[in-house]
């Protein structure tokens, strides 16, 4: 941890008042998912190795329910959306009597990262520490974002785009939005910000002009674009999550994980990969997946909420929903679905199988077309099948059932009952052959028979 972690306390206060109108939407903007979890989740979470005194989300009132409780945070209200610096004044009463530095944040930043937070914090460290750091960035376009302005070196304003006077609207060094000022001197600045603006409202912004007119030091610290890239609408939420499942993909290349199709791999934030393991085209990670080592997943799978063991094989064209827990060198084939169900090691279910609330003991092999029939309407049921069990292909298990270890289950059975162990159990109708049959229904029926070609 650096040093200046023991030496200086600080808050952090993240403003998630936007009701993202621009997004179209009655979710509140911060609650927009990235890599399957809501972006506000991802700005505490590079937040979190920094240990804050005091997280304060800013939001607006009718945002309570929606938000719900998060580890740590306390939430203050802006009653009404008059503008950053008006969202920061909103944080003063819960920070009353707090002695040490805040550090503001943007909720609809999910790419920003701990090394870019440790950075703006260092710079309040230093021996001729500024009494103010602000995030600053390039751009390639520097569309709607404002201009830092610098003289000799110190920051001396921030202009917002629709303030911006040609020449400064040429300015390349933009404001990324994050700062961090000591919190006596940021309540006393923000009394003095005004609205006479072309929004009317009350930036944040502006406590930089007033921190320079009373010949305090201000300085703009630059940052990667990407980590501070914001949402506004739905285009640009694309764009973040591109931009995060790149990162998510690189890490795990880095970690020695083959990735055949990048571009088309698409990881939850919290998705875990063993090395050697392969993953094909087109795979879909929701959130809570954990895969162990010199496992393979071929094309066009989805998995969710799954534990996956060291050496299986999953897909193509799998789904493991929550709660799926395979061991060792299981094999889950095509169109195969496994569902809050544990199969053990060597367990193999390769094409064409649903099973649901299920345990599946060791080297049991799975026929395609089975079900266990889980559900009856009112409650779900568990399946119980041992080891080394032998189920055909085509079978039907009504739950609560258990197939004890050695049984075989005959193809195209319909299983209502437990089967003991080393059984043979067949439970379908005995079949009836009526020779000449087909030729004589064909000639009850002329008209049917030629469409039945092909």
């Amino acid at each position: 941890m650096l040093r200046w972690m023991s030496t200086r306390p600080f808050a952090a206060v993240i403003l998630a008042a936007g009701q993202g109108r621009r997004m179209k939407s009655s979710l509140p903007k911060v609650l927009h998912p990235v890599a399957q979890f809501p972006m506000i989740d991802h700005v505490l979470a590079a937040l979190r190795p920094l240990a804050p005194m005091r997280t304060i989300m800013v939001i607006a009132p009718g945002m309570v329910p929606a938000m719900a409780a998060r580890d740590g945070v306390e939430y203050a209200i802006q009653a009404a959306p008059r503008g950053t610096g008006d969202a920061v004044a909103a944080a003063r009463s819960a920070l009353q009597g707090f002695a040490g530095d805040v550090l503001i944040l943007y909720g609809d930043t999910p790419l920003i990262t701990t090394g870019t937070l440790e950075t703006l914090l260092a710079a309040r460290r230093q021996a001729t520490a500024p009494d103010l750091v602000v995030a600053g960035m390039r751009r390639a376009d520097p569309a709607n974002y404002g201009r830092l302005i610098e003289q000799d070196g110190v920051l001396a304003a921030i202009v917002e785009a629709r303030d911006c006077t040609p020449a400064q609207r040429g300015i390349n060094f933009l404001n990324a939005g994050p700062m961090v000022v000591d919190s006596a001197l940021l309540f006393d600045l923000l009394v003095a910000v005004g609205n006479h603006n072309a929004q009317g409202e009350y930036y944040l912004t502006a406590i930089v002009g007033l921190a320079r007119a009373r010949g305090l030091a201000c300085r703009a610290v630059e940052v990667p674009a990407d980590d501070v890239a914001g949402v506004n609408d739905r285009a640009e939420l694309a764009a973040v999550e591109a931009a995060m499942q790149r990162r998510l993909r690189a890490r795990l290349m880095e970690s020695g994980v083959s990735l055949l199709a990048p571009e088309t791999v698409f990881l939850a934030a919290d998705t875990r990969i063993g090395p050697d393991s392969s993953i094909g085209p087109c795979v879909m990670f929701g959130p809570g997946v954990t895969i162990g080592a010199q496992v393979e997943i071929l094309g066009f799978s989805h998995i969710a909420g799954a534990t996956v063991g060291d050496g299986a094989r999953i897909g193509p064209f799998a789904r493991l929903r929550p709660g799926a827990d395979l061991g060792a060198e299981v094999h889950i084939g095509n169109f195969v679905e496994v569902k809050n169900s544990r199969l053990v090691a060597g367990v193999k279910a390769n094409h064409l199988a649903y099973l649901g609330d299920a345990d599946v003991g060791a080297r049991s092999n799975i026929g395609a077309g089975t079900i266990t029939c889980n559900y009856d309407g009112i409650d779900k049921h568990r399946t119980i099948i041992g080891a080394d069990v032998f189920i055909g292909t085509n079978s039907s298990l009504v739950a609560p059932i258990e197939i004890a270890d050695g049984a075989i289950v005959a193809a195209g059975s319909t299983i209502t009952e437990s089967v003991p162990a080393d059984a043979l159990a067949l439970g379908r109708a005995r079949q009836t052959t009526k020779p000449g049959g087909a030729a004589a229904w064909r000639k009850r029926h002329p008209k049917k028979a030629k469409g039945q070609a092909g």
